[in-house]
This record gives C-alpha cells, sequence and structure tokens, in this order.
C-alpha cells in the first residue's frame, strides 16, 4: 500500500483505500490484431479533453490513419466541434449520445461506443489509432479495456492544484495523465510545481506530461506518447 493511499478523516485514524478497487471492469480485454488502436481521453468537464482530441487530430492526421469518437449526455456537441473546425474530414468524427452519465457508457455499458468505433473501422478498413473522447466526468471515470488499449486523464490548473493529490483512478491509473493549460496557472492562482509534484506522487512510474496548447498547438509530447503506444499495442499484437 503507497502512502497516498491512505486517507485521514481527522478523528486519529487513517483508512486505506486502492483506487483500482472502487471501479471494476467487468469486460474483457479484446485480442488487438487486425483492429484499430483505441486510445480513450478522459477527464472532468473544462479540462480541455476536447481541444487535445483537436490537437492531437491536426499534429497526427499525415502520420498515422485517424479516426475519432466523441461522447455527450444529450447533445452532440464534441463532434460538432471537431468537425466545424475541420480537424479531419467529417466522415471520421462518430458522435455517441450517452444519455446518461459519461462513465457509465466509455465503463459499464461500452456497447454504443464499441459500435462507434467499428462503423468507423467498417468505413475506412484501415485505420491505425481511434481517439476516444469521453464526457466530462469525476476522477472516478476511467475507461473500460475492452474499450480501449489506453487512457489518457486530462485535469486543468483552473481545477486547483489540489485536483492531482485527491486521487481517483482518472488520476492515479490512467496511463497518461495530462496537467492541462499550465499558461493559465498564474492567473488563476495554482502552483505548478505543486501540481506536478503530487502527480507524480500519486502515479509512481507512469507518466505525467503538463502543457500548454497555447504555447503547443500541436500537443507535441502528448502526440509522441500516443505514437509511442500505437506501436506498441501493435507489436505485442
Amino acid at each position: 500500500m503507497r502512502p497516498e493511499d491512505h486517507v485521514g478523516h481527522g478523528h486519529g485514524h487513517l483508512v486505506t483505500f486502492d483506487p483500482t478497487e472502487t471501479e471494476p471492469d467487468h469486460h474483457d480485454t479484446p485480442p488487438t490484431h487486425g483492429r484499430a488502436v483505441r486510445i480513450g481521453i478522459g477527464g472532468p468537464v473544462g479540462s480541455g479533453k476536447t481541444a487535445l482530441v483537436a490537437a492531437l487530430a491536426r499534429s497526427l492526421a499525415d502520420r498515422v490513419r485517424l479516426a475519432v469518437v466523441t461522447n455527450d449526455i444529450y447533445t452532440t456537441e464534441d463532434a460538432d466541434f471537431l468537425r466545424r473546425n475541420a480537424v479531419l474530414p467529417p466522415d471520421r468524427v462518430e458522435a455517441v449520445q450517452t444519455g446518461c452519465c459519461p462513465h457509465t457508457a466509455i465503463r459499464d455499458d461500452i456497447t454504443a461506443n464499441l459500435d462507434a468505433v467499428e462503423t468507423l473501422e467498417e468505413r475506412f478498413g484501415d485505420l491505425d489509432l481511434v481517439l476516444v473522447e469521453s464526457g466530462g466526468d469525476n476522477l472516478t471515470a476511467v475507461f473500460s479495456r475492452g474499450l480501449v488499449d489506453r487512457q489518457i486523464f486530462v485535469v486543468d490548473v483552473a481545477g486547483g492544484d489540489k485536483v492531482p493529490r485527491k486521487g481517483g483512478p482518472g488520476v492515479t491509473t490512467a496511463d497518461l495523465l495530462v496537467i492541462n493549460k499550465i499558461d493559465l496557472a498564474a492567473l488563476v492562482g495554482a502552483d505548478l510545481g505543486v501540481m506536478t509534484s503530487d502527480a507524480h506522487r500519486m502515479r509512481g512510474e507512469l507518466p505525467v506530461i503538463a502543457q500548454s496548447l497555447v504555447h503547443d498547438p500541436g500537443a507535441t509530447d502528448v502526440g509522441e506518447w500516443v505514437l509511442a503506444q500505437v506501436g506498441a499495442v501493435r507489436a505485442a499484437a
């Protein structure tokens, strides 16, 4: 048990908490051979998930054969944003309307998202990568490994520098944690040093990338990580 898994309640005692045990995955990991690599992008509302997807689509479209699935509760707002900004041809973006809490469609009942991914694979046949963007949710919103091969969790400085140390499966178990909008840290009073050190402490050896899409519109470091994951999943297939 890691020190950060001990949670105090202010009554002179500690309880232990393993975040991976609170969100069981009921879906088996599917074979990867012969299909696109799937990378999920999750995080709280407003953390910059759609902007990150747009940046990756722009920077990676010439390097991998790419498509996107978005999730919104009642609308197709995120898909519309991507199509409106022409980050990919419109038919490479599929929208899922969950009609419920976003985590339900990315973890509990993944059917609608699997259908959207398979629609894209059937439409294009030779995809290397599908990005699956979750609707905005809380720190427990992780993807089922039956849906994605790797997952990115996005937080931003406007949520406060305490967010990484709050933990939760999104922060502690995602394959990559992105601390977004670091150009705003001084404006919102967030200590970026505290955020990054807490993130590394909570995540151990799992990687953390701090970024500003204002300063790096192509999300260079995240893009290189994504390409490395595509190569790793393909090599293991």
